[in-house]
């Protein structure tokens, strides 16, 4: 652990920047999908390198953005957070997931499947953490979900919503309230890093905790979109608040998608960096406070 803190300001683990190294293991196979490509069933896994007195760390799985089209798990702002949360004492595990052949970028329909397709991929996932939870030194009862852009969109969908949604929302995008099989893997938080939902009611359906970091003039995923094509973090706070889901929200005032001032997926400036690291200590205050006991 980090060294040459006076006793009054000793880290905290989970909250604080606890450990000086990470440790990566790369291009682990978590899915035997044959009918997917090898390259999507892949993860990166980040944790504490020197973590033999952690037993049991809580698991964050990520995906990345890219509008269900682009994007991978070796993204730099993938990199930053992996290695972020990692020196709190977390695992992360940073995922790839099958991208769209079609056009989600312009076709609501085309994002909702490609979505949905994304959801098992999560899944398999989930499963192959379970399944080697001892290898991985992780606690199953702590894995929290999160993404950025179309990765937070399928984190939030995966807790929120089933795959018997699907035809619904693209028939008729209104809701239905029902609490049968949603959340069956216990998920037990999300981090949602302007990402959505397709439906605001499907928040009564369970009460996992939501960290959400939004830019207030984002136009790809717009903070207070009222269901045009999503539901926002904004209105995802305001719902939650109304169900008595612990959530926070962190807005950043004047930034756009990504928090850059002027959204340009190909340059990650220094202060984009800073608002991720901030975005990144704000989600590890939030699950902190609903983790400790």
């Amino acid at each position: 652990m980090i060294t040459g803190f006076a006793q009054d300001i000793k880290p905290v683990l989970y909250k604080d920047v606890s450990f000086n190294k990470v440790s990566v293991e790369k291009n682990i196979i978590y899915s035997a999908a044959d009918s997917i490509k090898e390259k999507y069933r892949r993860l990166d896994f980040y944790h504490p390198a020197t973590d033999s007195i952690l037993q049991k760390k809580p698991l964050i799985i990520w995906m990345h953005g890219g509008g269900f089209k682009f994007g991978t798990k070796n993204a730099a702002e993938i990199k930053l957070w992996g290695n972020e949360f990692a020196k709190r004492g977390y695992a992360f595990a940073a995922i790839n997931y099958r991208l769209s052949k079609k056009n989600p970028l312009f076709k609501f329909k085309d994002l909702v499947e490609a979505c949905y397709d994304n959801i098992k991929d999560v899944n398999n996932a989930i499963a192959f953490f379970k399944a080697n939870a001892s290898a991985f030194n992780i606690d199953t009862n702590k894995i929290i979900l999160g993404g950025n852009s179309a990765g937070a969109v399928i984190a939030l969908q995966t807790v929120y919503s089933n795959t018997a949604d699907v035809k619904y929302i693209l028939d008729s995008n209104k809701a239905v309230i029902n609490t049968n099989n949603y959340n069956t893997q216990n998920i037990a938080a999300v981090i949602n890093f302007w990402g959505a939902l397709f439906n605001i009611e499907w928040l009564h359906r369970a009460k996992v905790p939501i960290a959400s970091v939004h830019g207030s003039k984002d136009r790809i995923v717009p903070v207070n979109n009222k269901g045009v094509v999503f539901f926002g973090s904004q209105l995802i706070h305001k719902k939650a608040d109304s169900l008595q889901i612990p959530n926070s929200i962190k807005v950043y005032e004047g930034y756009a998608h990504e928090l850059h001032k002027h959204f340009n997926p190909l340059i990650y400036p220094r202060s984009v960096k800073q608002r991720h690291r901030e975005a990144a200590q704000f989600a590890s205050d939030f699950l902190y406070g609903i983790f400790k006991e």
